[in-house]
């Protein structure tokens, strides 16, 4: 909380999926798979695939614009602009610099912040802090990731799992009860190898080499990956929680990272959720990564499901490997 007796809160959200379908049907075409086996394993019925011309870029800047109309904040009042993201446009410059300069948000600085599937919520974490240390005020948060341009479409184990969109949340301050109740974010290193982008970077620069072994695609363990995704998003829910002074029957509304139904299936039953108060879209969209939590929230602020006043616990996993969960009351 700051100084004024204020804290961070969002006051408007913003989504973009591009408008390509693929389905699981579609999938059925490319690779040995089938719908009955996809939805089975993973509750996914089709996701969302950027235009060739679209970027990441692109894609944070629309959901961008939709978060700034609802908060009613101009484009030049944002002060700071974080983009998370696994898919930059570039290595550098930051794909944050890139949307501020799309959308004309010429007094923001702006960086990137590289965590996985976790991403949306450590930048909320980073915003928060900002806000109540009393640096900023305007603070705009984007997660967006194009995915289906590091996906193997060969590879039936990562192909069926993948899809691209934004979401974007304007942090501002806020009068309590409203805003971020609390924040816990952890990481483990000694995890790099269960889910990786092996090649492109400075360890592996791009070659006809790292292209021709397929490097340059996601690499994942799933078996390992499912497990740390239960065991982990437990953990930061109930730290998360314990940090709000909340119990987890007092939730409102559950919006875990959508990677998989059987991994939120697993953590809601650890927390003994019940199913009406646990939002779920992975049968629409698939893992949109760091997009994945946004795209959630704000559907979840549309059909009703989330209202004023509502105790809204988000967790994430994510590649590094990370985690971790925000407790806000909407």
């Amino acid at each position: 909380m700051g100084k004024d007796g204020l804290t961070a809160g969002i006051t408007g959200l913003g989504v973009y999926v591009p408008e390509r379908v693929l389905t699981n049907f579609d999938l059925e075409r490319m690779v040995e798979t089938s719908d009955a086996w996809i939805q089975e394993r993973t509750g996914i019925r089709e996701r969302r695939i950027a235009a060739p011309e679209e970027n990441t870029s692109d894609l944070a800047a629309n959901a961008a614009k939709g978060a700034l109309a609802a908060a009613g904040l101009r484009p030049e009042e944002v002060e700071l602009l974080i983009v998370a993201t696994a898919t930059p446009d570039m290595l550098f410059p930051a794909t944050a610099c890139l949307v501020q300069d799309r959308l004309g948000a010429k007094q923001a600085a702006a960086f990137d912040l590289e965590a996985g599937c976790s991403g949306f919520v450590y930048g909320l974490a980073v915003a928060a802090q900002f806000i109540n240390a009393g640096c900023y005020r305007n603070v705009l948060v984007i997660g967006a990731d194009t995915l289906s341009r590091v996906t193997n479409w060969k590879d039936r184990t990562t192909c069926v799992l993948f899809g691209d969109g934004a979401g974007a949340a304007v942090v501002q301050p806020v009068a309590p009860p409203r805003g971020i109740l609390s924040l816990y974010l952890r990481a483990d290193g000694s995890g790099s190898e269960l889910l990786k982008l092996p090649a492109g970077g400075a360890r592996l620069p791009a070659s006809p080499e790292t292209v021709q072994a397929g490097l340059h695609y996601l690499h994942m363990n799933g078996r390992e990956v499912f497990k740390f995704a239960v065991r982990s998003m437990e953990e930061a829910s109930l730290e998360a929680l314990r940090r709000a002074g909340l119990e987890p029957e007092e939730l409102g509304c559950f919006i875990p990272h959508q990677a998989n139904v059987r991994i939120i299936d697993a953590v809601a039953k650890r927390l003994n959720l019940p199913p009406e108060k646990i939002f779920v879209n992975v049968d629409r969209y698939g893992n949109t990564s760091a997009a994945s939590i946004p795209i959630a929230l704000y559907e979840a602020v549309k059909s009703g499901k989330v209202k004023p006043g509502t105790a809204v616990l988000l967790v994430a996993f994510g590649a590094g490997l990370t985690w971790g969960g925000v407790v806000l009351r909407y």
